[in-house]
């Protein structure tokens, strides 16, 4: 037993000449390299720990020979390649843990069909694929399966309900789909269940109200739909997790204030509720009809009226500004003042009689084709948006200068930091962002777009997620600015939720999603893309627009490429070696993990249809748990 060590160096291959050892603990340590397969030899052993290290390369086949093995943990390395099927020889394992590496392939059916697995087996945080294999229904003893955070993308196979010994079920952060089966109905003793974070649909199986054991249930980030149940577990709510599930609807809304009340129930309908339906309906019916109306009448009005409404409405809820305050703010807006320009115009620092802070002054280029729209654009956007991430609007300006030309400007909450772009690409290197910075940043970015998308009524696209258009305030808190080509998607279908009515090439070179290239609308999926790609500049220091890739190469296919094995050598260079303010774990293993991880996170932003991609709400929820694991 030499496990928590700190030694470093690789794994001798003379270890395999110790033929007769029965337990090796060589766990936590600074160990790389591959793992030897003279490991094989070790024909009596037992107990096989060589977890929390940087042991790469694949797991050698010759561990099958092992076949007096109960446990086994090579967790939390940088193992590569897929699971051997020689492990289905190891028929007398009880637990197994090959977590948090970059294992990928399908799982061998081999590994399901040990029925000696009675503890647990944990293949979480990997790169595993293909759908769960039926064989998991073999292993009827165990207590605790955990595939979380992988690609299986299938249904819950029905045989998982012969696993009748289960207690703790981990399956989020998939690409799991259909029904809850109910063959779940037979799990009676789980006491742990987390579904979240897949693409799961239909009801909430009632048959979890009778589970006496189940203390935790998390489905949240599903696209459940129905009543959620109320009795047994569902009665104590800070024991279920159902958020991010847009089509449930709560019989009781005083446990589940996240979901909107159910609107009737079948056992409650009677004559008399038919009679109030039916008056309602027509009542409906005229409201529908005078709306219709109404709403010709105000498209009329705003088509002939847009510029003055935007400006109108910008007077009655922000302060009044002049051109000549604003003159005045900026020195004449003198060069010097100048902090950076956009496709529609220029910002300057500048000061307000009113305003204890700098603010930032946009002025748009009215001369430049679509200057206007995109001053009406943003005034639309940013009007009724509220959110710590998002740049805050001050006020507004609608004038005429002395020139006698029309004059537009926007004032800003000033950034002090200035923009994303130029902490990745600094000039010095005071100015290198770490790796705790890094995702910090990302989640803030993550969650303005959740918010864009799924928190703010109508979804709205921003359709221009890039370096420059994050902020960075005095605490490098990101900020999410220019909206000046932003869409609002304003239909109630789920598919025209996802998509604009207008179509083109929105957004800029590089950060585009390819399906926009090809005339396809602007949707929640093109932001997505686009933040996939901002996520891969952050990580690799490489903009997607470098000279390396041509020819069909582009940032996320070149990180794909090297995904999982060599992606170590992509990686930006300042984020390696930092030092970790955590003491319990060596800072360049846990930087390497989270790295891993985001980059995981981001290659499912970036992929090539956009209806396989995650949805921005997962994303925001994958970083907030890798930053949690980081900073614990």
């Amino acid at each position: 037993m030499i496990g928590g060590n700190k030694i470093s160096g690789t794994i001798p291959i003379e270890l395999g000449n110790l033929t007769n050892l029965n337990t090796l603990y060589m766990d936590r340590n600074l160990l790389a390299g591959r793992i030897p397969p003279a490991i094989g030899n070790l024909t009596k052993l037992v107990i096989l720990s060589l977890s929390t290290n940087n042991l790469s390369g694949p797991i050698p086949s010759s561990l099958g020979n092992l076949d007096q093995l109960n446990e086994i943990y090579l967790d939390a390395n940088q193992l590569t390649d897929s699971i051997p099927k020689s492990l289905g020889n190891c028929i007398h394992l009880n637990k197994a843990n090959f977590s948090c590496n970059n294992l990928k392939g399908r799982i061998p059916k081999e590994l399901f069909s040990i029925a000696s697995f009675t503890l647990a087996l944990d293949l979480s945080h990997n790169s595993l694929t293909g759908p769960i294999p039926l064989e998991v229904g073999k292993l009827i003893n165990l207590g605790v399966l955990n595939l979380s955070h992988n690609y299986f993308r299938s249904n819950i196979p029905t045989s998982l309900g012969n696993c009748l010994l289960l207690e703790h079920l981990h399956m989020e952060g998939n690409l799991l789909e259909g029904r809850i089966t109910n063959s779940f109905a037979n799990l009676k003793g789980l006491k742990e269940v987390d579904l979240s974070l897949n693409n799961l649909s239909g009801n909430i199986p009632n048959f979890f109200e009778s589970f006496d054991s189940l203390y935790y249930l998390n489905l949240s980030y599903n696209n459940f739909d129905g009543p959620v149940p109320i009795d047994g577990l569902f009665s104590n709510k800070t024991e279920v997790f159902i958020q991010g599930n847009d089509k449930l609807c709560a019989k009781d809304p005083n446990l589940f204030l996240q979901v909107s009340p159910c609107l009737a129930h079948n056992s409650t309908r009677t004559s008399n509720s038919h009679l109030v339906r039916t008056i309602l309906m027509i009542i409906a019916g005229i409201i529908v009809i005078i709306s219709l109306v109404v709403s010709c009448l105000l498209l009329f009005w705003r088509k002939a009226h847009k510029t003055q409404l935007s400006t109108d409405h910008a007077k009655e809820k922000f302060r009044k500004v002049t051109y000549a305050d604003l003159d005045k703010a900026t020195d004449g807006f003198s060069p010097r003042n100048l902090v950076g320009r956009g496709r529609f115009g220029s910002v300057y620092k500048g000061k307000l009689e009113f305003e204890v802070n700098p603010v930032a002054i946009k002025v748009f280029n009215l001369d430049l084709r679509g200057g206007l729209k995109s001053f009406t654009t943003e005034c639309d956007a940013l009007r009724n948006l509220r959110h710590r991430n998002l740049v805050r609007v001050i006020t507004s300006c609608s004038t005429i200068n002395p020139f006698r030309n029309d004059f537009r400007a926007l004032v800003f909450e000033y950034m002090p930091n200035g923009n994303l772009e130029k902490w990745l690409h600094p000039k010095s290197t005071s100015e290198t962002l770490t790796l705790a910075q890094r995702i910090c940043i990302a989640s803030d970015v993550a969650s303005s777009l959740e918010y864009l998308h799924d928190g703010c009524g109508n979804s709205i696209v921003h359709c221009d997620v890039k370096p420059s258009n994050i902020l960075l305030d005095h605490a490098m808190t990101a900020h999410v600015t220019d909206f000046g080509i932003a869409e609002f998607l304003v239909c109630t279908t789920e598919k025209s939720k996802n998509s604009s009515s207008l179509s083109g090439l929105r957004g800029s070179i590089g950060y585009i999603a390819p399906e926009y290239g090809m005339g396809g609308r602007a949707s929640t999926a093109g932001d997505v893309y686009s933040f996939g790609v901002l996520l891969l500049e952050m990580l690799t220091g490489k903009r997607p627009t470098d000279e390396i890739f041509k020819e069909g190469l582009s940032l996320p296919s070149f990180v794909n490429e090297a995904f999982p094995e060599r992606i170590m050598e992509i990686v930006d260079s300042a984020i390696l070696g930092q030092e970790s303010e955590v003491e319990s774990e060596p800072s360049d293993h846990r930087n390497i993990r989270s790295v891993i991880q985001l980059i995981k996170v981001a290659l499912l932003c970036t992929v090539e249809l956009p209806k396989h991609r995650i949805k921005m709400r997962q994303v925001a929820s994958e970083i907030a748990y890798i930053w949690q694991v980081f900073s614990n």
